[in-house]
């Protein structure tokens, strides 16, 4: 009887040992929702939808893309923030994230502490780009019209708090002008009003400004990054148009709650740095004019961390307020 009993605790106690590897490979049981607290048509929508359809595919099970947007992305993320910390509503966001508490320093919730990084997702050129009716058709032609004109000219941007924001404002300081932005509900609805001469200036993702640039409704003045873009031969680098010290790079990536079980933000993280090395994934962020960047969650953590400081010399120095 002993010696049975004694096995019966052995077995036991192997199960209750497998029971955490066992939990994690029964995730994900059932859907998972990314929020984009941004609206449609942008970057971070496109590469939610693409790294959630494959997500759906590698996993099984359904994968909801939700747009909740809202004052600067501040509605869905604060969703993300008070959500349940179990791997199923994650949070794709950009940029913004790290220029949230510079908009509202009574945020309800603190970007760094109350979400765990999961992983990268992409990385994003910007291109800056001008109405035809600007009169320059160079960027050292666009910054000697623009120097003696300082508040006069607007750029557009998709948000107070985007990306593409702080690109026009790090542009302003190095290239010593002062454009005024106007921000918009997103990429698309700033190219749309670039278009139409409501403004100068945006500076935007190559995959939405190519067509318009290729039909000369619009001006490349520049695109950051190395080399040319394919889709944009005639675009010159800003370092070979002469500002080699703007380098700016949209981002997107991805998050859970605080406290979401290590487990599962590591088998998120190993899942989305795979599917970035697959070659058809890699032929799709190509059609968009999308760069694979892969992340550990401590690097992405790392990453904004330097972002804030940057960010915050960047408001003390400049006095830039968002």
């Amino acid at each position: 009887m002993r010696h049975i009993i004694g096995g019966t605790f052995a077995v036991l106690m192997l199960a209750a040992a497998l029971l955490p590897a066992a939990a994690q490979q029964a995730y994900p049981a059932k859907a998972i929702r990314i929020i984009v607290p941004l609206v449609p048509g942008g970057s971070t929508n496109n590469i939610a939808r693409l790294v959630g359809e494959k997500l759906r595919e590698n996993f099984g099970q359904p994968v909801i893309i939700e747009n909740r947007p809202g004052a600067n992305s501040m509605v869905g993320t604060e969703f993300v923030a008070r959500s349940a910390p179990d791997g199923y509503t994650l949070l794709a966001q950009s940029g913004t994230h790290v220029i949230l508490p510079f908009v509202d320093p009574k945020l309800t919730f603190d970007p760094l502490k109350n979400f765990a990084p999961v992983a990268t997702l992409a990385r994003t050129r910007y291109v800056m780009l001008s109405h035809p009716s600007v009169p320059a058709k160079t960027l050292k032609e666009f910054i000697a019209f623009a120097k003696p004109r300082p508040g006069q000219i607007n750029f557009a941007s998709s948000g107070t708090a985007s990306g593409s924001r702080l690109a026009g404002e790090v542009f302003n300081m190095l290239a010593g002008v002062r454009m005024q932005n106007i921000p918009y509900k997103g990429g698309a609805q700033a190219l749309t009003e670039l278009i139409g001469g409501h403004v100068q200036v945006s500076f935007n993702s190559p995959n939405i400004s190519a067509p318009h640039i290729q039909s000369k409704r619009l001006r490349g003045l520049a695109i950051t990054g190395e080399p040319r873009l394919s889709s944009l031969p005639h675009t010159p680098t800003f370092a070979e148009a002469g500002l080699p010290g703007y380098a700016e790079m949209g981002w997107q990536g991805m998050f859970a709650p605080a406290t979401t079980p290590r487990s599962v933000v590591d088998f998120l993280s190993a899942e989305i740095a795979k599917m970035q090395s697959a070659r058809d994934f890699r032929d799709m962020y190509d059609k968009q004019a999308l760069e694979p960047f892969v992340s550990t969650p401590e690097q992405l953590a790392e990453m904004l961390r330097v972002e804030t400081a940057k960010l915050t010399k960047l408001v003390k120095t400049e006095g830039i307020k968002f």
